[in-house]
C-alpha cells in the first residue's frame, strides 16, 4: 500500500502547473551581408538550409534552465535541430513542421542594398500588411500558433510539467501571445538575438 508521503510526492508530480519554455535557435552557419532584393530573396531559401554556427553555443544559464528534460521539441530546420542537440544533447528530439518560422517573401525593391536584418524587417512589415506571395499569411499563421500551443502544452503534461521548443524568433512570439492570452504569465521578454529564451508558467 502506498503511503502518505508518497501518495503526496505522486499528487505533486501530477498537478505541477504547466510551464513551456521558448528558445531561438542559435547563430546559423550563413552570412548576412548587405545585399539586394534579389539576394535577399536567395538568402531566404539559403537561410532554411543551413545549421548551427560550431562557435555559436548555448549560454550557462539557458542549459540550466532546460537541465534534465528528456525531449525537446523543434521545427525540423537544420538550424533549430542543431541547436537543441546543443542544448540538450541527451534528449529527444521531437520535430515538427508546426513549429516552422511564419514565413517572409523578400519584397522587390531595386536599386537598393541592405544588410539582411533589415530586409527581414522590412519583409515582416510588408507580411503583415498583406504582402504574402505564395506564403503562408498571417491569419493562417495566428491559427498554426494556436495549434502549436496545445501541442506544447501537451508535452509538457507529459513532461513532467515543462515542455521546450527550440525554433524560431516571430514564431516563438506568435506562440507566446495565445499562451499570455490563456492565462500564463510571461518571465522574460521576446528579443531577435539568438538563444533567446522565454519561459511561460500558469500560476496555480
Amino acid at each position: 500500500m502506498m503511503s502518505k508521503a508518497s501518495l503526496s510526492q505522486k499528487c505533486s508530480a501530477t498537478f505541477l502547473p504547466p510551464r513551456v519554455v521558448l528558445v531561438r535557435h542559435g547563430r546559423p552557419a550563413i552570412s548576412m551581408a548587405r545585399t539586394c532584393y534579389r539576394g535577399f530573396r536567395h538568402f531566404i531559401a539559403a537561410y532554411e538550409c543551413a545549421g548551427l554556427d560550431p562557435r555559436s553555443a548555448p549560454p550557462a544559464e539557458l542549459r540550466a534552465l532546460v537541465k534534465n528534460l528528456s525531449a525537446v521539441f523543434t521545427s525540423g530546420a537544420p538550424r533549430a535541430n542543431d541547436s537543441a542537440r546543443s542544448l540538450l544533447p541527451q534528449a529527444q528530439i521531437i520535430a515538427d513542421p508546426l513549429f516552422a518560422e511564419a514565413p517572409l517573401a523578400g519584397p522587390r525593391i531595386p536599386l537598393v542594398k541592405m544588410t539582411v536584418p533589415i530586409w527581414a524587417v522590412i519583409s515582416r512589415i510588408m507580411w503583415h500588411a498583406g504582402y504574402h506571395p505564395e506564403i503562408e499569411n498571417y491569419r493562417r499563421a495566428r491559427g498554426r500558433a494556436a495549434r502549436a500551443a496545445d501541442r506544447l502544452l501537451a508535452g509538457a503534461e507529459a513532461n513532467a510539467g515543462t515542455a521546450v521548443l527550440v525554433a524560431h524568433g516571430y514564431f516563438n512570439a506568435m506562440i507566446g501571445r495565445v499562451l499570455r492570452q490563456r492565462g500564463f504569465v510571461r518571465v522574460g521578454a521576446h528579443r531577435a538575438s539568438f538563444w533567446n529564451a522565454v519561459t511561460y508558467e500558469r500560476l496555480v
